[in-house]
């Protein structure tokens, strides 16, 4: 494997490769944006929470049924680092993946991810369909709704916060921040009220 570090290049070209899916992509540059602005704002590593945020759902549009296993072959067969693969493989954990997240970087994917989703419907049933406006306390009355997002697992959430040591509204308000900075790209920029 070595110690060589895969360029945003490199990860864009796999997710495009095996995601065709318009709305997968959008998912996956919205944890970007949400891994990037997490990690400025922990002091961390920019580009690999980036990095891994834009692959960790690489296999799910042609493999659902071996989430996160077929994305440790893929990015294995691409020489990625260990530490790369292992952060992927950690934010299925307990649902496709026995691998537990243990960094800070891996708990951070592990919680957000669901969260972005909550995020995008809270914003699509907005009169400005923007990011750009959204309160954290929208955000938290839709989180206490089941019937809303009925998708979204609101207790994988609830853990993440718990293992970051994190109040879910830091994090809302981490993910509202995150996914302001890539609206364009996840067309949640919208007409928002100013």
């Amino acid at each position: 494997m070595g110690d060589r570090v895969p360029t945003r290049e490199e990860a864009l070209n796999l997710l495009h490769k095996y995601n065709e899916s318009d709305s997968l992509r959008k998912h996956a540059y919205a944890v970007e944006g949400v891994m990037r602005y997490i990690a400025r704002k922990c002091n961390e590593d920019v580009e690999k929470w980036g990095i891994i945020g834009l692959v960790h759902d690489l296999d799910y549009e042609k493999y659902p049924d071996q989430h996160c296993t077929k994305t440790r072959e893929i990015l294995e067969e691409n020489r990625w680092p260990e530490e790369y693969i292992r952060a992927v493989v950690s934010h299925g954990w307990g649902l496709c993946s026995d691998v537990k997240p243990k960094s800070t970087l891996e708990k951070t994917l592990y919680a957000i991810d669901e969260l972005t989703g909550l995020v995008q419907a809270n914003a699509l049933v907005r009169p400005s369909k923007s990011v750009m406006d959204m309160k954290v306390k929208s955000v938290r009355k839709k989180f206490k709704s089941p019937a809303f997002a009925a998708g979204v697992d609101r207790s994988i959430i609830q853990k993440g916060a718990e293992m970051l040591g994190k109040d879910i509204s830091e994090l809302i308000e981490d993910t509202i921040m995150g996914m302001r900075e890539v609206a364009e790209e996840i067309d949640l920029k919208g007409n928002p009220v100013s």
